[in-house]
């Protein structure tokens, strides 16, 4: 039942998203079109109650709760980051909007970009791993919930993948190829260091 759910849950995520855009773009009806992706986050709780409700009912905590719980966090986490990369794309195709700006390549830029991004995963895995502990203390059996520490360990090397692909990025920034450097010949940490202005990275 909770694989179903997930299943359920996920491709209610999409439904939500393609409707709702389409009735803010191409149905002239943004009001309406806002209100049903604001439903987006009903679909995380009802994955939460009946998680809960299955453990109460005297269901063995596996595998399949932790996988509840994880998608849970990062649905939590990155759920509002899809529909705004969905939201430009769409508004950009069907509404005559701005073209969606890229994620920077080279540069202090791309390394901002980096840690922004690890920021999220990371949170997610810490969504994803208090939701475990809440679980393991709910079930209160150290015998039955292996399952569930198995997967706070997995959000753990999340966590640490991500650390070391931000860190990497922040040592060895990545450099433009020189066919692409700007006029000036500087790519965008020397462009930073000359007092250049620069923004805040580009987001999707």
């Amino acid at each position: 039942m909770i694989v179903a759910l997930i299943i359920i849950c996920e491709v209610g995520f999409w439904v939500l998203l393609a409707g709702g855009l389409a009735l803010r773009y191409l149905a002239k009806m943004p009001r309406t079109g806002i209100a049903v992706l604001l439903l987006e986050p009903l679909l995380e709780l009802v994955m939460l109650v009946v998680t809960a409700v299955d453990l109460k009912n005297g269901a063995e905590a596996d595998w399949k709760h932790g996988l509840a719980a994880v998608y849970i966090g990062f649905s939590a986490t990155m759920g509002h980051r899809m529909i705004k990369w969905a939201d430009a794309r769409f508004a950009h195709r069907f509404a005559g909007g701005p073209p969606p700006v890229p994620a920077p390549k080279y540069g202090r830029e791309r390394t901002v970009f980096e840690w922004q991004s690890a920021g999220r995963w990371i949170l997610a895995a810490l969504i994803a791993m208090g939701l475990l502990q809440l679980a393991a203390w709910y079930v209160g059996d150290p015998d039955q919930t292996t399952s569930l520490r198995n997967w706070q360990t997995k959000m753990l090397f999340v966590i640490g993948i991500n650390l070391v692909i931000a860190v990497s990025y922040t040592l060895w920034p990545k450099k433009a190829p020189e066919g692409e450097l700007p006029p000036d010949g500087a790519d965008g940490r020397e462009r930073d260091k000359a007092g250049a202005g620069q923004g805040p990275p580009a987001s999707w």
